[in-house]
């Protein structure tokens, strides 16, 4: 199967292809597929941006992204993105790469369910982002042409992906719904967990232990 499309293309190093087997063998097709769509829709857009960015970097962030849904973390009680963060981080150290790298996968990784924030970040950490909401919301859907997108489904095909990937959502965080407050997860929660009550932060405010 190739690994390119229009133009751009998986790097061909040790590092990513230790990331790909990682993550091909520890999760389902799912989420395999959707990690490696939002490396190209990432790379695409940061092609579309004129950005410099790690291609490597960005391949290990997208590819991790998700890892935190696993069922081996669902009760870590930590978000998701932190326990994938963290897998990301051990990976990279355990290959020698440098500090400043590994921060921008982490991080990258981390606040990719918290929007408005990686978009003023390095490029790596932006284009993650950037690829998971162009896969999961559509977002600048026209930005990247007909033939690209069908390419990239081509090699990593998406179906019944919105149903699909809602279900995984649900599944890797409903067992510590805590950590979805004032993140977008809580929404997943509302819609699939019957009895969850979503935290407000208005009223976690006005019932902090603070007398006034």
């Amino acid at each position: 199967m190739p690994d390119s499309v229009g133009g751009i293309t998986v790097p061909a190093t040790r590092l990513a292809q230790e990331a790909t087997e990682l993550v091909r063998e520890s999760t389902n097709e799912l989420v395999y597929h959707h990690s490696r769509r939002v490396y190209f829709w990432g790379s695409l857009q940061g092609r579309i941006r004129d950005l410099s960015f790690d291609p490597e970097l960005l391949y290990v962030g997208a590819m991790f992204h998700d890892l935190g849904l696993n069922e081996q973390f669902r009760n870590s009680g930590r978000r998701f993105e932190i326990d994938g963060a963290d897998e990301a981080r051990s990976f990279l150290q355990s290959h020698g790469v440098p500090e400043d790298s590994i921060r921008r996968v982490w991080t990258a990784i981390a606040l990719h369910t918290t929007p408005g924030i990686p978009d003023f970040m390095e490029p790596e950490i932006a284009l993650v982002t950037a690829g998971i909401e162009f896969d999961v919301l559509g977002f600048h859907f026209d930005a990247i042409s007909d033939a690209e997108r069908e390419a990239v489904v081509s090699l990593h095909p998406r179906p019944e992906f919105k149903r699909r990937i809602l279900e995984a959502f649900t599944e890797g965080i409903k067992d510590k719904p805590q950590t979805t407050f004032g993140n977008v997860k809580a929404d997943v929660l509302q819609h699939y967990v019957p009895g969850f009550e979503r935290g407000d932060f208005v009223t976690t405010i006005l019932e902090s232990p603070w007398p006034e």
